[in-house]
């Protein structure tokens, strides 16, 4: 895609969309950052309208504010309304980031929700990409506080494929730049490991006085079956190390 090419970023303020917005600047690109503290609410559509208006390329990385039953309806509002204003405003690629395996572990809500929002993308009316992404290196801290009781972090085995949110940005930046896929593009770490193993390096490398007891009840990834959230076939495999990413 040529330099100069006009994009909105919604959800351009957080963990991935800063990092999106700072790479296609840096690309030659007009990359503007949009979110409710920029004044654009993609759920009551204030500000929707002129954040999208004369982009060439939305780019929605906004995210539901819970995992529960409530983020089907979050997905749902927020993308009916961001492809209504980007039809409006003649926009012509959207792009979404979404979950490795996420139609693969129906027992949970969010990866519901997610599989609902990348449906209403594919049926809506502009060209499109998927991007879908294994869980983030950044939040194995919140996983591993999900499961504390004490000094004990109760983890599952579940396989995970972590991937460090500098490389998605550079997947999101990238498909974002080029031509509508009209299809999904899967991207993962390079190294496949268990979750309490995972939990085990992260706390040998920061060792905070609590220890890893597996038990494959606990906590949200207890629900994924099997090696659901590994990604298969033709992924991209990124380049960052859990044990680099960590040091």
């Amino acid at each position: 895609m040529a330099t100069n090419t006009k994009f909105a970023v919604l959800g351009g303020t957080g963990l991935i969309g800063s990092q999106v917005v700072k790479k296609l600047n840096a690309a030659g690109h007009r990359a503007a950052p949009h979110s409710m503290s920029t004044g654009v609410d993609v759920i009551t559509g204030r500000g929707l309208a002129e954040a999208v208006d004369g982009a060439d390329v939305v780019v929605n990385l906004t995210n539901s504010p819970t995992f529960d039953d409530a983020s089907p309806e979050f997905f749902r509002t927020s993308m009916d309304n961001i492809l209504a204003a980007g039809h409006e405003g003649g926009v012509g690629h959207m792009v979404i980031l979404s979950i490795v395996g996420a139609d693969q572990v129906p027992d949970l809500d969010y990866y519901r929700a997610k599989v609902l929002q990348e449906d209403i993308l594919k049926a809506g009316p502009i060209p499109y990409s998927i991007v879908r992404a294994t869980q983030f290196m950044e939040f194995m801290d919140a996983v591993l506080s999900w499961t504390t009781e004490g000094d004990i972090v109760r983890l599952p085995t579940t396989p995970l494929q972590l991937i460090a949110a500098q490389d998605v940005s550079d997947t999101v930046a990238e498909v974002a730049a080029g031509a509508p896929l009209n299809g999904t593009l899967d991207v993962a770490g390079p190294d496949v490991l268990p979750l309490d193993d995972l939990g085990r390096i992260t706390l040998d490398a920061h060792p905070d006085g609590r220890t890893v007891v597996t038990d494959d009840t606990a906590g949200m990834f207890a629900a994924v079956p099997g090696d659901a959230l590994v990604a298969k076939g033709d992924a991209r495999i990124a380049p960052t190390h859990y044990s680099d990413w960590l040091s």
